[in-house]
């Protein structure tokens, strides 16, 4: 029996953080296991609000970079950059003509721009038609999102049902979301969700000496080393769950409701604890960017892989709305 199909996207918006990695990029990475996985650069969805060329190749090639650094096989997943399968702006076409305008405003990502006075441009309004034609094009079985990102995956999955039943055809797989609940949010610096928009991230691929510094910037209560302190309510314990196992989450939790800890020694295991892990990736992703015509050759590869279920699917949405000939 074949995998079933997980399909994730991350904006090249940057040097992807310690959100991205526990909410996105790790879980995916570990659908290399159980599922056949594709994997894309969202760079047309970059358009929205990336306006400047040379970032935007910049971003691309670091998300790229990223991903590989994490563990992903090109030998069995496909990764590849969003504009390199056209068919996706075909099929986010076709997707607009069958969804009300009022679902669009109900959408998470346009209300948030809008209410923060955003730029509001026809991108940004239509931007869950085309995460759904992301998704529906590749018959993707599985989403990873983070919860903030469950919606789209809803969006995608009425939309392709709402297709359906008008064409009178299973033409779209219906998608899931994945969600792991326990990294669902992480905080950032200043206990938010962490976001390049807040300006709160712990990007991944720090030197130690400034990863430590922006570790000891993480923002804690006012209580004194000798008093008790609840780990359930500090953000450095919440990052720390991150990366330790649960025997060292149990110790260091027993060591801030004792007392005579402070918050600098919990920061410090926090970072040692995140810098071990990171030790690895951070060498992978340096010899990755030294080779830039390698990952080229990787997302070339993913690309060719995913233009041919791109044109299959595209074949049926064609056939059955009537824009193919063939009878």
């Amino acid at each position: 029996m074949p995998l079933r199909r997980a399909l994730t996207g991350i904006q090249p918006s940057g040097v992807p953080h310690i959100g991205n990695l526990k909410g996105m990029i790790e879980p995916a990475v570990q659908l290399q296991e159980t599922h056949e996985p594709f994997y894309f650069i969202a760079s047309y969805h970059a358009l929205t609000t990336t306006k400047d060329p040379q970032l935007l190749r910049e971003y691309q090639l670091e998300a790229a970079t990223s991903f590989l650094a994490f563990g992903l096989d090109p030998g069995v997943a496909a990764l590849f950059l969003q504009q390199d399968v056209p068919e996706v702006c075909e099929l986010s076409w076709i997707l607009a003509c069958h969804v009300n305008t009022g679902v669009l405003e109900r959408a998470h990502a346009y209300k948030a721009a809008r209410d923060l006075g955003r730029e509001i441009n026809l991108g940004t309004f239509s931007y869950p038609v085309l995460m759904a034609a992301d998704i529906l094009l590749y018959d993707s079985h599985a989403v990873p999102v983070g919860k903030d990102q469950k919606q789209h995956v809803e969006m995608a999955r009425d939309m392709a049902a709402g297709f359906n039943h008008r064409y009178g055809a299973d033409i779209f797989v219906l998608p899931e979301p994945l969600i792991r609940e326990e990294v669902a949010t992480v905080p950032g610096l200043d206990g938010r969700k962490m976001s390049k928009s807040y300006g709160n991230t712990i990007p991944l691929f720090l030197p130690p000496k400034k990863l430590r510094k922006l570790v000891m910037k993480v923002t804690t209560d006012s209580k004194g080393v000798d008093e008790p302190k609840d780990p359930e309510a500090c953000n450095v314990f919440a990052l720390y769950k991150l990366f330790a196992d649960e025997a060292d989450q149990e110790a260091l939790a027993g060591r801030y409701r004792a007392g005579g800890m402070g918050y600098g020694h919990a920061k410090q295991e926090l970072f040692e604890r995140m810098d071990a892990f990171l030790e690895g990736p951070r060498a992978r992703y340096s010899e990755l960017q030294a080779e830039p015509d390698r990952v080229d050759a990787v997302l070339a590869q993913g690309a060719a892989k995913a233009r041919r279920v791109a044109r299959s699917t595209i074949e049926r949405v064609r056939s059955a709305t009537g824009l193919s000939l063939a009878r």
